[in-house]
């Protein structure tokens, strides 16, 4: 079975190629369907709020719109862009905890009321431009191993938590309450745990203070898997995750979640072509039709790594592969193991959906990849 469904995928990329030429990049409906009833699967107490940044194309949101799950927005654009697609905005949340004061006037008249903060000028902004809405005071927790360590940008400190929320309560918002982020690509489940514990003492803290908290933010991170050889460290992650939640929360919390990568990064594919070809060095270097000012960008703006695969056969060796701008940083990877090939032989990478196609520039004057949807 598996032989044939790899079988069935060679030629299906292979006519697409032929057909609308490369470089393309295709998303898959079902499998970002798949994500979803994992995330369900293994958070089950968790309610997902889909993070637009990762990937926002309109074929993404709309499926997840129909999925029934919340989305994440920081932006005026993103919250503009979901309610023209008939989102209703108690399905958002604005969890950029530095907005823009027009930003903020722009979820208050459109009735975005539910988002995060990490200051107290943050509050008085918010007061101002959206009095009464619902916050949540973003922590700063572990990231220790996360590939993109968001803590050093975000995060009130833990001890100044309960302050911060007795502010906002005096100030006429409603603090609701806590949210925190471990990290981008967090494979550390001790990220979680610690600040999963963290959290449950603000919760407490507030119980006591008469301020009682409904809503914990688990922020997202969950990883996914980019090579063959490497376990789904999500699965495992999750286990503890829920072990903590109900050790730690009572029923009537309500927990939610910022995914971003897990949902919509196993769903995509880029197709690109080998385009020019030399050696330089005692090795073979092939130059494709995308590279790092494309949809590869996630290689600088994500820090990732990406599995290259060919159609071709035949005895692998170390080779270099580089973007099509004329640009020197545009250099893909310097030691992938591949068979020799030759210029028009296509290139393959999984697990690409984000970070990825939505980074893309027309540096050179080169486009960024066609998308295409696929069942």
């Amino acid at each position: 079975m598996k032989k044939k469904l790899k079988s069935n995928f060679k030629k299906l990329i292979t006519s697409l190629a032929k057909k609308e030429n490369t470089p393309l990049f295709l998303i898959s409906k079902s499998r970002l369907l798949e994500q979803v009833k994992k995330f369900h699967s293994l958070l089950p107490r968790v309610k997902p709020y889909y993070a637009m940044k990762a990937n926002s194309h309109p074929f993404v949101l709309k499926t997840f719109i129909n999925a029934q799950i919340g989305f994440d927005v920081a932006s005026i654009n993103e919250i503009n862009t979901i309610l023209k697609l008939g989102v209703n905005p108690d399905r958002l949340i604005f969890a950029n905890t530095v907005k823009n004061p027009e930003a903020l006037k722009f979820a208050a008249r459109h009735k975005v009321t539910l988002m995060t903060f990490d200051s107290e000028y943050e509050l008085n902004k918010i007061t101002k431009y959206a009095p009464r809405s619902k916050v949540l005071i973003r922590i700063k927790v572990p990231n220790v191993g996360s590939i993109v360590e968001l803590s050093l940008k975000f995060g009130a400190e833990p001890a100044d938590a309960m302050s911060l929320l007795i502010k906002a309560y005096h100030l006429g918002l409603k603090p609701i309450g806590v949210s925190f982020h471990v990290g981008s690509q967090n494979t550390n489940i001790e990220n979680y745990l610690a600040s999963l514990e963290t959290a449950s003492i603000i919760f407490k803290d507030a119980k006591l203070k008469q301020l009682p908290l409904e809503i914990l933010d688990i922020g997202g991170g969950f990883p996914i898997r980019y090579f063959d050889y490497e376990k789904d460290s999500f699965i495992p992650i999750a286990s503890h995750i829920n072990k903590e939640l109900n050790r730690l929360f009572s029923s009537d919390v309500q927990i939610i979640a910022e995914p971003g990568r897990v949902l919509v990064g196993p769903a995509c594919i880029l197709v690109m072509k080998v385009v020019g070809k030399s050696i330089r060095g005692n090795k073979h270097w092939y130059y494709l039709d995308d590279g790092v000012y494309g949809s590869l960008s996630g290689i600088i703006f994500d820090h990732c790594k990406y599995h290259y695969k060919v159609l071709r056969k035949g005895i692998p060796q170390i080779t270099t592969l580089a973007g099509p701008s004329c640009d020197s940083l545009d250099i893909i990877s310097v030691s992938e193991d591949l068979p020799e090939l030759e210029i028009g032989d296509l290139i393959y990478v999984e697990n690409i959906g984000a970070y990825s196609w939505v980074t893309a520039t027309n540096f050179n004057g080169i486009p960024p990849a066609k998308v295409l949807s696929i069942p």
